[in-house]
């Protein structure tokens, strides 16, 4: 960890950042938890694995609301604070083109989680980091799991673990989740990342034409004057100016409205 980012404080230090009417209409229940933890992760990169080291037995599945789309929750207490862990649907991608895309996405961007642990197959890492910038666009509360360094170790494979921490502006934890190697050490980035010990800056896509970028501005204008302190108002934009069916929604309904509501009750303490 850099010492920037140890001397730097969360203003809202320890303040669970989770939109709790909006985890109770994704089927989520709140009460008696202090912090929401989301597990994203392409298919097949041990996520599963890191979801039953987090919750042993304190775990139970079901459907997402109104979807065929199976969901796993569970739960763990860590330094005397409770945490309730959601494995989202595997995906290569939020860009919403199928059901599993939508439930993840929507799960991230509508209920905020406090932290959202993206787990990656380290011997696939290119791959693997389509999915972590696109989550990064949407939330700068994040942790890369970095797994299978068991077999990244068998296959002569190096990963530089700081400087994609530096580069990706999160935490960034290698472990073997099969063997438990490095759970530990995720679980406290993880707290880090809450108390703000740690300061995410997370990368941000830079390559946009000029036209795009003021088509970006003019509706990220506009949304910010119909849902003041609209978080993440530029990647809204981005998914409006792309037709993205569930985002139109949600701004046609009003939904939209509860994410700014959200912010500024944070902003507030």
């Amino acid at each position: 960890m850099s010492q920037n980012n140890q001397n730097n404080q969360n203003p809202c230090e320890n303040c669970p950042m989770h939109n709790k009417a909006n985890l109770i209409r994704l089927g989520i229940n709140p009460t008696n938890i202090d912090y929401v933890i989301a597990l994203a992760g392409n298919p097949n990169t041990g996520k599963s694995t890191v979801f039953n080291n987090f919750t042993g037995l304190r775990q139970h599945t079901g459907n997402w609301p109104g979807k065929t789309v199976s969901r796993a929750e569970g739960g763990y207490i860590f330094n005397d604070k409770k945490y309730k862990v959601v494995d989202l649907p595997g995906t290569y991608s939020l860009l919403s083109t199928s059901t599993d895309e939508e439930v993840a996405r929507n799960f991230i961007l509508f209920g905020q989680p406090d932290v959202t642990v993206i787990v990656a197959d380290a011997t696939r890492l290119e791959r693997n980091l389509n999915l972590a910038l696109q989550i990064l666009e949407i939330t700068g509360r994040a942790v890369l799991c970095l797994n299978l360094m068991d077999e990244a170790r068998r296959n002569h494979i190096e990963v530089d673990v700081r400087a994609l921490s530096r580069e990706l502006g999160i935490p960034v934890i290698p472990t073997s989740a099969r063997s438990k190697e490095g759970m530990n050490e995720l679980l406290i980035a993880i707290e880090d990342v809450i108390t703000g010990k740690f300061v995410c800056k997370p990368y941000k896509i830079k390559s946009r034409s000029a036209a795009f970028n003021h088509a970006i501005g003019k509706i990220s204008k506009s949304l910010l004057e119909q849902f003041p302190g609209l978080p993440n108002v530029t990647w809204v934009a981005m998914r409006l100016l792309e037709g993205d069916r569930s985002i139109t929604d949600a701004l046609k309904s009003g939904h939209l409205g509860s994410l700014s509501t959200q912010q500024e009750l944070i902003e507030q303490h």
